[in-house]
């Protein structure tokens, strides 16, 4: 998160540079934003009335330089039928009114106050979450600006409520899951010959500052380990895999932990089975999986998360050198099966079948989740909207399910069954890495399948969310860095003892 901006607290009277305010549906406001705003009379209800606001949700009015008024711009931000707002729609309006503050302000004050009355600590740390996400840019490698796009060094919003101390004290507890989201983005923005595997695994071992157990596993101990499906794909390589273990025990002590995966590949040409040039420095972003996964254990260490939690990363580059495996080889994965190599741009998988496989027999789990930027498939299914969502079990995909429609990351659940286990069939090894065009989200998450065991399991796809990621009123970059507000929920709903 760039340093330029300054989220803090202050008392209701304290009103500073451009002011944000909210108003219900009906140009209705609370008492303390009526008082503040008395000095300017109906101003606000004539601009209203010309430009049609009437305070629908997300909707904004913008009044520059109102007479009477000690601001160089008034904002009232729309909050509709404020009895139907939930959790999410907060961040969301936190996000339009870090948006309405012009990129040269250097201060301004958010009102926390809807029509009803003084917002809750818990509601101004939602703004504020929504607030920060908004704030995000990626721009340290920009050397110059273009003309008009002047902005100030530093912006600070305070907000302006009635208990500053407990929103700051709630602030600071979730503020961990704002970095968590800053910091999976910057690693999915990053550009491949700045975060190869080796300076993946070096950002990610800095989370021991906060507490967390991290091992780098090195060529020489996965091939002890006999990881020699996720070895294959990384062979083409200059830059050697790495295999991140990241351990938070904030639960019972010897209890078993939950467990989280990520693909890693920190640039995926396709290898031999080479990918079109269009497109393909979107593959920078290949590592999202293993980035959510990331920024998800800072947020858990960070508000000291009571579970004993699992976060496991495999980093590959995927290249087409003389030395990278070819279509028709066979490898042998950590699990002991064999498989058949179709096509090599099919390499999430075979990372994902050693880490499963790892995780599995050295940490028991109660469950694990894998996050990958899989297939093209699933967003011809499903867009940019659901990651599509795969589980052995009923109950882990409600929950992922529940905890998507809090966060607005949402998953939809798709189909496992044996029928598809025939397409990947191989003639010559226990299984081959792609099936070909059809179902082709359904039978990667079927070859997943094969190194989970009996073990709880979700496989979450998330090419569409991840990269090249919907503009919205919490993200204007190319990557939300979704997942971690969804899996932080689901661990803070059902997992914390």
């Amino acid at each position: 998160m760039p340093d330029r901006l300054k989220i803090g607290f202050t008392s209701i009277d304290r009103l500073r540079g451009v002011l944000v305010t909210f108003c219900a549906e009906g140009l209705k406001f609370g008492p303390a934003t009526q008082r503040a705003l008395s000095p300017i009379g109906d101003v606000y209800r004539r601009a209203a009335a010309a430009d049609r606001f009437t305070g629908k949700n997300r909707s904004s009015l913008d009044i520059i330089a109102p007479s009477g008024l000690n601001a160089p711009r008034l904002v009232v931000i729309g909050t509709g039928k404020e009895r139907d707002l939930k959790d999410r729609d907060l961040v969301r309006l936190g996000g339009v009114a870090m948006g309405k503050v012009p990129a040269a302000a250097g201060q301004a004050t958010i009102l926390a106050e809807f029509a009803a009355g003084a917002l809750k600590a818990e509601q101004i740390a939602d703004l504020a979450l929504g607030l920060r996400l908004r704030g995000y840019q990626f721009d340290r490698y920009k050397t110059k600006r273009k003309e008009g796009d002047e902005r100030a060094d530093k912006v600070e919003v305070n907000f302006a409520c009635a208990n500053p101390a407990a929103a700051e004290r709630t602030w600071s507890r979730a503020v961990g899951l704002a970095d968590g989201v800053v910091m999976a983005r910057d690693l999915i923005n990053e550009p491949a010959n700045v975060l190869y595997p080796g300076e993946f695994a070096r950002r990610a071992s800095g989370l021991r500052k906060l507490g967390v157990v991290v091992e780098v596993l090195d060529v020489a101990a996965m091939r002890k380990l006999g990881m020699g499906a996720l070895l294959g794909v990384g062979q083409g390589s200059a830059h050697e895999p790495k295999v991140v273990v990241m351990r938070w025990n904030g639960g019972k002590r010897g209890a078993d932990p939950i467990a989280f995966i990520g693909k890693g590949v920190c640039f995926d040409s396709g290898g031999i089975s080479i990918k079109p040039a269009q497109g393909m420095e979107d593959m920078k972003g290949d590592m999202a999986g293993a980035a959510c996964v990331v920024g998800l254990m800072h947020a858990l260490a960070t508000r000291k998360a009571r579970a004993n939690v699992v976060g496991v990363i495999g980093l590959v580059e995927n290249m087409p050198d003389g030395k990278a495996q070819r279509p028709g080889d066979i490898v042998t994965s950590m699990s002991g099966q064999t498989i058949e190599i179709i096509n090599t741009d099919a390499e999430g998988r075979l990372v994902l079948a050693d880490v499963l496989h790892y995780v599995n027999k050295r940490f028991k789990p109660r469950f694990m989740i894998n996050l990958a930027t899989l297939t093209g498939a699933i967003m011809v299914a499903l867009g940019q909207e659901y990651a599509g969502l795969f589980s052995n079990d009923d109950k882990l995909a409600e929950r992922l399910s529940k905890a998507g429609e809090a966060t607005g990351e949402r998953v939809w659940r798709m189909p496992l069954g044996p029928e598809y286990d025939k397409i990947i069939d191989s003639k010559f090894a226990d299984v081959k890495n792609s099936g070909g065009r059809w179902a082709g989200s359904i039978t990667a998450a079927q070859f997943l399948q094969r190194f989970v065991n009996k073990t709880p399991w979700a496989h979450l796809d998330i090419a569409g969310t991840a990269l090249g990621s919907p503009q919205t009123d919490i993200n204007k970059s190319w990557s939300a860095g979704w997942g971690v507000r969804l899996l932080d929920r689901l661990v803070e709903s059902y997992y914390e003892r």
